[in-house]
């Protein structure tokens, strides 16, 4: 699938990955871990960062990293990992990925194990809710007039966030999860990233059984991650960032994969 810029790297979808492929070099000399690659840890699904569509994973991080992956001359393969990893850095440190990108919110706290580029996107949580439970805010879900049960992905800020409101929410691995345990009744209410929830509110189901509650400002911004150390590979990520929000790139496949620009007052 071609990005809005152009760029035509094949994207492969695979369970695992050996590290014994031994290490190599892309344009520039930015080290990789397979010859021709630039290998993504990421975790699927997460619509609209990545997600897999006729076989083929697509969406607003695969779109960027494929830009970086043109400009080190080689193409993105995509690996489907847990995203507990991804605070560990265990995909990076074992030499099965050169980078991750997941949607992943830069925190003091992952920064211990891996090195964060320039942030790319700024991120609000959301409250999905079922109409009929009379629950919008999350001081619905909370003391002895709660009025459900609250969900969230495992590993996430919203999950962390929701425990620092003094909730105790059912975790699910992954966003899919999630969302069928508000389909099913298993909770009343989930938090997770506000553009996951609008590209889940188009639809038509989904919009007649759920309604959006509290959007949370966390001041939370995404990042991609490498393996602390691994400057060369980060230099060429955020060069990429870069250029792509001053020549516009970013702003187009903002509106391809994420929606309308965010409005800003002067």
């Amino acid at each position: 699938m071609r990005t809005a810029a152009g760029a035509a790297a094949a994207v492969l979808l695979a369970a695992g990955c050996s590290s014994g492929e031994g290490a190599a070099e892309a344009a520039g000399g930015v080290p990789v871990v397979a010859e021709g690659k630039l290998t993504t840890c990421t975790h699927l699904p997460y619509p609209p960062f990545q997600s897999e569509k006729d076989g083929e994973v697509v969406g607003f991080d695969v779109a960027l990293i494929d830009l970086v992956a043109k400009k080190l001359d080689v193409e993105q393969k995509i690996l489907d990992t847990p995203f507990e990893n991804f605070k560990t850095g265990a995909f990076l440190n074992s030499g099965e990925c050169d980078l991750a990108a997941a949607g992943m919110t830069i925190t003091d706290e992952r920064k211990k194990n891996v090195d964060f580029s320039v942030p790319y996107f700024d991120a609000t949580q959301a409250l999905l809710v079922d109409r009929k439970s009379g629950v919008r805010t999350l001081a619905d879900l909370t003391g002895s007039g709660a009025k459900g049960k609250l969900g969230a992905q495992a590993e996430t800020t919203g999950e962390s966030h929701a425990k620092e409101q003094g909730l105790d929410p059912v975790a699910f691995e992954s966003s899919d999860a999630v969302l069928n345990g508000l389909r099913t009744g298993q909770v009343d209410a989930i938090v997770i990233d506000y553009p996951v929830v609008q590209g889940w509110l188009k639809d038509k189901a989904n919009s007649a059984a759920f309604v959006l509650g509290d959007s949370i400002d966390t001041g939370e911004q995404y990042g991609f991650s490498v393996k602390k150390g691994n400057t060369e590979l980060l230099d060429a990520i955020n060069e990429v960032i870069k250029d792509a929000r001053a020549d516009g790139t970013y702003d187009k496949l903002f509106e391809q994969w994420i929606g309308p620009l965010p409005k800003t007052t002067p």
